[in-house]
């Protein structure tokens, strides 16, 4: 035993000279030691971090300064020789079928950065942005439109605990969500990754999934590292362009944009993401008022602030990136290039090594906060939680109480089992449909996936007379109620901005081919944000907003049979357009057609 401050601490070896040392009481005193650097010489963390860096040579800390793709130029070779400090899973192979190949995956870079000449463990992200949404098999929650229009931020905390339980079971500690962009313009591709166009709500979603993400403390074992983004003002371009400008005055931006990312801050938000926009001319990654000024001196943010993809070198030489308060850049596949080009700003003091002290004991200090240097393996006891029937449950709900009804009449809903239905649609029977972007895939995928249970699936659950017609009603159709599902499909990020917000044709005439033959239609919308849907609305019997519910497609049915003697309880995030020329739309314009918190309370 070692006693630090007058506290009594364990000491364990765990591999190749480190050494991990805890404290059972009141957290972890001296983490880390390898064969050539002990600092269970120093008494706080504070002082091992110094030291830490006191010790560390420039390729060193600007390992710590880089993330790269683990499948994509990047071993635990590489990362034991480039001293790299953080990895990253995103579009492109998986280490395997199970939670465990993808622990194992993991552990195994992990544990060669342990083997580096100073031991120092790695961060390992992950885009979980709407459950752990990259691993097939893990519960897939409704996008963040959907999560807003439940209202109920219990929900969303306890959505974001699962989702750092499935993402720390399947070898992450750092989660890139929430997004807490407020979306002004429908046209943007990325509107059903923030919550709503309201600050107020978006500000309440964003503490309830920080504090779900984190728990009580980074160091518990279910907790990861949560990430607000895009800061600041992505939502608000010119049009809704992706990685646009954003035209505002600084009071609008203060009184509007940057009360969200106040209330991270205040939460202990562990990372920022800064935005590929940029605010009245000024890209976000090279915007030093706002990430130094802002955010850190003002707000007094003392985590990590990360950039965006290639962000280290797409605006030019990483310097301009770095100065400006990025500490970790994201460098997919080409972080040889960042680094050699940073290390060379750095020796001719284009960079200081004050900037670069700085982002290494930021980073430094998120890795002792999540315990990583006393506990930095996957937690493998969550992996058989991964998708789990009590997690699935969670999902259920979250996807009942989002759906948003915007009409119902002529008795149609709630339907009885005993009803002839039929399910209409593609949408109806395809759980990566019903789910958008960010699903298995960046871009999603337009066949389903495992585990999920898809619209039909689950009505055909509940109802004793269900047909599925994927191509819409005919006339020996013995159904006399349709659920018409229609939508989008999936898209993600720049591939998802439109100018065209309403259905197809082919789906406007899934809907009128119902209504013609005599059937009673009820409408599911499947989006990422608003349409115009003034004339489905009036070919429908019922209409509902369903946005992108994710995997438990039992929770449509929930809604729709009223299972349990459920009520509507989802309320619009965003005003609904009377017509396309309406976009953008404020939030209670007197002529749309449906203001912002519109939703039916009652069949």
């Amino acid at each position: 035993m070692k006693v630090l401050s007058g506290i009594v601490v364990l000491i364990s070896i765990v591999g190749c000279g480190v050494v991990a040392v805890n404290d059972s009481s009141t957290g972890l005193i001296c983490e880390w030691g390898t064969q050539e650097f002990d600092l269970c010489r120093y008494e706080t963390q504070e002082e091992m971090i110094e030291a830490l860096i006191q010790e560390m040579d420039l390729d060193e800390k600007i390992g710590q300064m880089t993330q790269s793709i683990w499948h994509n130029g990047v071993s635990p070779k590489i990362i034991r020789q480039e001293n790299i400090g953080s990895i990253i899973h995103t579009e492109g192979p998986t280490p395997g079928p199970s939670a465990t190949d993808w622990a194992d995956t993991f552990d195994a870079f992990q544990a060669a950065a342990l083997k580096t000449r100073l031991g120092i463990p790695l961060l390992i992200a992950v885009d979980a942005v709407h459950g752990q949404n990259t691993f097939e098999g893990a519960v897939i929650f409704p996008h963040n439109i959907g999560m807003a229009a439940t209202r109920n931020m219990h929900l969303i905390k306890r959505a974001a605990e699962i989702t750092a339980k499935e993402t720390a079971g399947t070898g992450f500690n750092w989660a890139l969500s929430p997004c807490i962009a407020m979306p002004q313009h429908e046209h943007w591709g990325r509107v059903y990754e923030g919550f709503t166009e309201d600050r107020d709500l978006t500000t309440a979603a964003a503490i309830a999934s920080i504090q779900g993400h984190q728990g009580a403390s980074l160091a518990d074992r279910y907790t990861v590292a949560a990430t607000a983004k895009h800061f600041i003002g992505d939502g608000a371009t010119n049009g809704g362009v992706e990685g646009g400008n954003a035209t505002m005055s600084d009071e609008v931006m203060r009184e509007t944009y940057l009360p969200p990312y106040a209330a991270a801050v205040n939460e202990g938000i562990a990372s920022i993401m800064v935005g590929f926009n940029s605010l009245n001319g000024i890209n976000m990654h090279q915007h030093a008022e706002l990430v130094t000024g802002v955010l850190k001196k003002e707000l007094g943010f003392e985590g990590v602030v990360i950039s965006d993809w290639d962000g280290g070198l797409r605006f030019g030489d990483p310097h301009t990136v770095i100065n400006a308060g990025v500490d970790i850049a994201m460098q997919p596949g080409n972080h040889e290039e960042f680094m050699v080009s940073l290390k060379r700003s750095v020796s001719d003091q284009t960079v200081t090594m004050n900037r670069v002290d700085d982002a290494v004991r930021r980073i430094l200090g998120l890795k002792f906060k999540l315990g990583l240097f006393a506990d930095p393996f996957a937690k493998r006891e969550f992996a058989d939680s991964v998708g789990s029937a009590e997690h699935r449950l969670v999902g259920r709900q979250a996807v009942r109480e989002s759906l948003v009804l915007l009409k119902s009449e002529n008795g149609v809903l709630p339907l009885s089992p005993s009803d002839k239905i039929a399910v209409v649609g593609q949408h109806g029977n395809n759980s990566g449909l019903q789910s958008g972007g960010w699903t298995i895939h960046w871009q999603g995928q337009t066949h389903s996936y495992a585990g999920a249970t898809t619209i039909y699936d689950a009505i055909k659950a509940v109802g004793s007379d269900v047909e599925y017609a994927e191509n819409g009603c005919y006339a020996e159709m013995a159904a006399d109620k349709a659920v018409v599902v229609v939508g989008e499909a999936p898209y993600a990020e720049s591939l998802g901005d439109t100018d065209d917000l309403s259905l197809t044709d082919e789906h406007k005439s899934l809907i009128s081919g119902c209504k013609d033959l005599g059937k009673k239609v009820i409408v599911l919308l499947i989006s990422g944000r608003v349409l115009a849907i003034a004339e489905e609305l009036s070919g429908s019997d019922a209409f509902i907003a369903a946005w992108l519910p994710g995997s438990e497609g039992a929770g449509v049915a929930d809604f729709l049979f009223a299972i349990d003697g459920f009520k509507p309880k989802g309320k619009s995030p965003y005003s609904w357009p009377a017509d396309l020329t309406d976009f953008p739309l404020a939030k209670y314009a007197e002529h749309a057609l449906f203001q912002f918190g519109y939703g039916l309370e009652d069949y």
